[in-house]
């Protein structure tokens, strides 16, 4: 069965492709390599031993998306990761974010719904739930004011997927995740950001390598434990799995409603520096870091409740925190040596 996975080469996107093809699915991957390497779909391959279908192509080009549906008829399911992703950049280029994220989504669904079956896992994030009031947060949480565009263009292409389902063939999940963090165990392929990291993890182990001079954590009066932000972080591996997951839910028609959502975390939230002091135990190192202003659009804490996605979808996160930076930091140190 052929499966699409747009930003197929992106972090989770090509972790999404290994557990795909581990599962016996034919992939055919797409990139514009905006934020990307072509060397990923050799590391994908050396972790198969398949390299999957790849096609560069940059989804805000409606001719390109017509063409390349009109070349793959027999596509079964498609899984939407392609977008910008960094909430600080979104705040300075929001419309950069709502030419890539909204436009792109829309010229996928006009092909899709010409498709006999058109199934859609898409990549949402807990921004959709902006700053909220409870913790943990389940699916049934209001969905509050964006805090930055590029939480707006989530809660958007949530919207538009609910009311394209609501007229046509579409069947969807909406994975709402919380912070994919981690790189597979081979080190074959991990994170890989273009220029100077958005991301924490990233940012922690170039610092420890020696490639920034020190972390900058972004506040440290918040009201925490520990004053710093709190985020639930997941392995990006445990991640891929769930895509995997409810794809194979879409397949078999078991799902329960035409669009149905899911939050994807640990249920466990911790502050920025207790992801610091995590690092420093599993590589052995002290890690350099100073306290800067607070960060524009960034929210006090959000960690999710799991339980709809442990009982429905029958997925559960396995990997520590601990195992995800140990990853991190494999990679990080074998893409530098």
């Amino acid at each position: 069965m052929k499966i699409v996975v747009t930003g197929g080469l992106g972090f989770i996107g090509s972790h999404t492709v290994v557990e795909l093809q581990n599962e016996g699915f034919e992939v055919v991957a797409i990139d514009n390599l905006s934020n990307s390497s072509i060397e990923v779909l050799d590391g994908i391959e050396r972790i198969t031993g398949k390299k999957p279908l790849f096609e560069n192509i940059d989804l805000r080009e409606k001719a390109a998306v017509q063409e390349f549906f009109k070349k793959h008829t027999d596509v079964v399911g498609v899984i939407h990761f392609a977008a910008s992703k960094a909430v600080g950049e979104s705040v300075e280029n929001p419309l950069l974010y709502y030419e890539n994220n909204v436009n792109a989504l829309v010229y996928i669904l006009q092909e899709m719904i010409k498709l006999p079956k058109a199934n859609l896992i898409f990549s949402s994030s807990c921004t959709v739930y902006g700053q909220a009031e409870k913790m943990p947060i389940t699916e049934d949480a209001s969905v509050q004011p964006a805090m930055s565009p590029y939480g707006n263009t989530k809660q958007i292409g949530e919207e538009i997927i609910f009311d394209v389902a609501n007229v046509t063939n579409l069947n969807s999940v909406l994975l709402r995740y919380f912070n994919p963090i981690g790189a597979h165990s081979s080190a074959e392929i991990g994170e890989l950001p273009l220029g100077v990291p958005q991301n924490l993890v990233p940012f922690i182990t170039q610092t420890a390598l020696g490639l920034r001079k020190e972390l900058s954590v972004f506040g440290n009066d918040y009201p925490t434990e520990d004053g710093t932000c709190i985020r639930d972080y997941i392995h990006v591996v445990d991640l891929a799995k769930a895509h995997v997951i409810a794809l194979q839910r879409l397949l078999k028609e078991a799902n329960q409603e035409q669009v149905e959502i899911f939050n994807l975390g640990t249920g466990t939230g911790s502050s920025v520096l207790e992801v610091i002091t995590a690092f420093e135990k599993v590589s052995g190192q002290k890690l350099p870091y100073k306290i800067v202003p607070r960060r524009s659009g960034d929210v006090i804490s959000a960690y999710a409740n799991t339980d709809k996605a442990n009982d429905v979808l029958g997925w559960k996160a396995k990997l520590t925190l601990e195992d995800a930076l140990e990853d991190a930091w494999k990679w990080e140190k074998k893409i530098r040596s």
